[in-house]
C-alpha cells in the first residue's frame, strides 16, 4: 500500500510521528545526521536507518509532494520547504520519493530499517579500540561482521579469530523402555445339575459358576462325575503369564523442535453403519475408527549452553487388554463382537540434564488384586461341603515400568561409519532351506576362522559368517 503525504497535512504528520515542535527540532538539528542532496541526484540512493532513529535530508528544490511506499516501516516529516526528517519505524524496507510543484522528482531514497546496532558497535570499539570491525544488520534479525583486527601487540600476522557462528544444535535422545508384567488367575468352582427325591418331595439342583472377576472361564476343560441323578462338573484352572516389553528408540531433533516415535499398531473399533436406503436392498457400509497402541515417545530438547539441555519428555506404553472389554451383539446375526480395552502406562516430565547424562523414570510399580466368591446363600457357608455350592475367582496383576533417557548433543556422521541390520545377510539356497531348515546362509573357508582380517591372501570369493 502506498501513501501520498502533502505539505498541507504537516501538523497531522508531526502528531502521528511524535515529533517535537518546530523550536525543539531546530535546536537539535546539529545532533542529527544531515544528508545533502545535489540537484543532479534525482535517482534513488540507499539510506540505512535504525528503529527509532532519524536522518535529515536537505533537498535542492522546494517540496510539494512526498511518496512513502510503506509508512509502517519508515516515515517522512517535512519541517521546511527543503528539509525533511526520515524516521525508522519498524524493521523492513521501503522507499521514499520527493516531487516539486511541477511533479518532477527531486530525489528518491531506498530505506532499509534494521535493529539499532550502535550499542554493539560502541562495545566492540571499547573492547578492541585499534581494530577495524564493522557490524551491519542483515534482514530482520541477522548480523554481519566484517573488517580486521590485530592483537594488542600490533602484529597483524598473529591475529586469533575467536568469532564463531553457531547453528542450531541437534540433540539425539536414546531411550530404553523396559516393562515386566506378571498375571496370575485362579478359578475353582463346581457346577451341579440333577435332582433328589424324598418320597413325594423333589429337590432340583442347577448351579453354574459365573467367575465374575474375570468375566469368563479360562478354559472349557472340566472334570465331571455323577451320583444317582446328580451330575457334578469341576472347573478348576490356574493361569500364570509374564509379559516383557522392551523398546530402545533413538531420535534426533533440532534444539527447540519436537520429535515423535511410535512403535505399535492400530486396532479397529466399529462406529455404526451408514446405509443407502435408496437402493433395494439397502446397501450398508460399516464405519470404523482406529485406536493406536504400542510404545510412543515425544520429546522436545532445548540446548541452554554447551553441555546443558532442558528436556521435556513424554513416553507411553499401551497394549490391548481383555479387562473391561466390551461385547456387542451384531444386528441380524447370532454372533457377537468383542472390543478390547487399552492398558496404558504414561510418564511425562521436564528436567535439565547434561549431554551424556541419564535420567531414570523408575518406581512405576503397580499391583492389583481382585477376588470374588459366588455361591448359594447358606449352603456356601457350610464347611468342606460348601465348596460344592460356590466358585472362587482370583486375579493378581503386577507390573513395573522403567524408562531410561540419555540425551546427546550430536553432529553429522559419515555414511561409511554406519552399519545396517542386514549387513552381511545372505539368503540360503533351496537345498539348505529344504534339507537343513536354514533361513540364512553360513559361508566361509573350511578350516579357517571366519574373521575377515585372518583370511588367506589367495582366497577369492565371499567370506564372513552369519549364525542363526
Amino acid at each position: 500500500m502506498k501513501a501520498l503525504i502533502h505539505t498541507a497535512s504537516l501538523a497531522a504528520l508531526l502528531a502521528a510521528a511524535g515529533v517535537a515542535p518546530m523550536s525543539a527540532v531546530s535546536a537539535a538539528d546539529s545532533a542529527v545526521q544531515v544528508i545533502q542532496v545535489a540537484a543532479s541526484e534525482a535517482t534513488s540512493r540507499f539510506v540505512p536507518l535504525g528503529i527509532g532513529k532519524s536522518v535529515a535530508i536537505d533537498l535542492p528544490a522546494d517540496i510539494k509532494d512526498v511518496l512513502v511506499a510503506n509508512p509502517k516501516v519508515a516515515n517522512a516529516v517535512i519541517r521546511s520547504s527543503r528539509r525533511v526528517y526520515m524516521i525508522g519505524v519498524a524493521v523492513g524496507q521501503t522507499n521514499i520519493f520527493f516531487f516539486d510543484g511541477a511533479g518532477k522528482q527531486i530525489a528518491g531514497f531506498d530505506i532499509a530499517v534494521t535493529r539499532d546496532l550502535n550499542g554493539v558497535r560502541a562495545a566492540l570499539k571499547q573492547a578492541l579500540p585499534d581494530s577495524d570491525i564493522r557490524i551491519e544488520g542483515v534482514g530482520n534479525d541477522g548480523i554481519m561482521l566484517s573488517g580486521s583486527a590485530a592483537r594488542l601487540v600490533g602484529d597483524g600476522n598473529k591475529v586469533v579469530n575467536g568469532i564463531t557462528v553457531r547453528g542450531r544444535d541437534q540433540v539425539m535422545l536414546k531411550v530404553t523402555v523396559a516393562e515386566v508384567r506378571r498375571d496370575v488367575i485362579k478359578q475353582l468352582g463346581v457346577d451341579l445339575s440333577g435332582s433328589f427325591n424324598y418320597g413325594a418331595a423333589a429337590v432340583n439342583l442347577n448351579t453354574q459358576n459365573p467367575f465374575s472377576a474375570n468375566g469368563q472361564t479360562l478354559s472349557n476343560t472340566s472334570l465331571g462325575g455323577s451320583w444317582k441323578n446328580v451330575t457334578a462338573t469341576l472347573r478348576a484352572m490356574d493361569r500364570a503369564g509374564v509379559l516383557r516389553t522392551l523398546a530402545e528408540p533413538n531420535l534426533t531433533a533440532i534444539s527447540g523442535e519436537t520429535a515423535t516415535f511410535v512403535a505399535g499398531g492400530e486396532f479397529p473399533i466399529p462406529n455404526g453403519l451408514s446405509c443407502d436406503t435408496t437402493k433395494s436392498p439397502p446397501v450398508c457400509q460399516a464405519q470404523v475408527d482406529f485406536k493406536k497402541f504400542g510404545v510412543s515417545l515425544v520429546f522436545t530438547p532445548v540446548v541452554l549452553s554447551e553441555g546443558r539441555i532442558s528436556l521435556k519428555v513424554m513416553t507411553e506404553v499401551s497394549d490391548l487388554s481383555t479387562d473391561n472389554s466390551l461385547t456387542l451383539a451384531v444386528p441380524g446375526s447370532t454372533q457377537s463382537l468383542t472390543i478390547p480395552s487399552i492398558s496404558t502406562r504414561r510418564a511425562e516430565t521436564t528436567v535439565e540434564i547434561p549431554s551424556g547424562g541419564s535420567l531414570a523414570l523408575a518406581g512405576m510399580i503397580q499391583e492389583s488384586t481382585k477376588q470374588q466368591i459366588n455361591g448359594v446363600p447358606g449352603l456356601m457357608q457350610v464347611p468342606i461341603l460348601g465348596a460344592l455350592f460356590k466358585s472362587r475367582d482370583y486375579i493378581n496383576n503386577q507390573t513395573e515400568l522403567m524408562v531410561l533417557v540419555t540425551p546427546y548433543i550430536v553432529r553429522a556422521v559419515s555414511q561409511k561409519l554406519l552399519s545396517r541390520p542386514d549387513d552381511g545377510f545372505a539368503d540360503p539356497s533351496d537345498p539348505q532351506t529344504a534339507l537343513l531348515g536354514r533361513l540364512n546362509r553360513i559361508y566361509g573357508t573350511a578350516g579357517q576362522p571366519d574373521v575377515p582380517a585372518q583370511q588367506p591372501a589367495n582366497y577369492r570369493g565371499k567370506y564372513g559368517f552369519i549364525l542363526d
